[in-house]
């Protein structure tokens, strides 16, 4: 079975690290790189083609501008959004839906495995 492929984006370097940990040591995914600066997600997603690209939310009542982008012009890729200091991430995928997730190590490898169970869906 195929690794599940994760580019890690524009969060704050601690919360890189975090998200980084959590899923670099899973044999089924495959972590493609970071991503610091904002400017340059979308042409790292065109070059590596990943299936998840992890990025911060700094307002949990607002899609970063990013994912519209994403979703638009890559519509196989799947957006998480990890909030810090919050309790709850959101999950972006095709046409723009979303799903709250819980911010913890297990509500991130579920949402990446497929096996998320959302507190609630949403379209933001």
């Amino acid at each position: 079975m195929p690794k599940i492929r994760v580019l890690v984006a524009n969060q704050p370097r601690l919360m890189r690290d975090l998200v980084r940990a959590t899923i670099s040591d899973q044999a089924d995914i495959e972590v493609l790189g970071e991503v610091e600066d904002d400017t340059k997600i979308a042409q790292a997603v065109a070059e590596t083609e990943p299936d998840f690209v992890i990025i911060g939310l700094d307002k949990p009542d607002r899609r970063p501008a990013i994912c519209d982008y994403l979703l638009v012009h890559h519509p196989l890729v799947k957006v998480l959004a990890v909030a810090s200091g919050h309790e709850n991430s959101v999950f972006f995928w095709s046409d723009i839906q979303s799903a709250v997730i819980e911010s913890s190590e297990e509500g991130i490898l579920n949402t990446i495995r497929g096996k998320m169970t959302p507190r609630y869906l949403r379209i933001m």
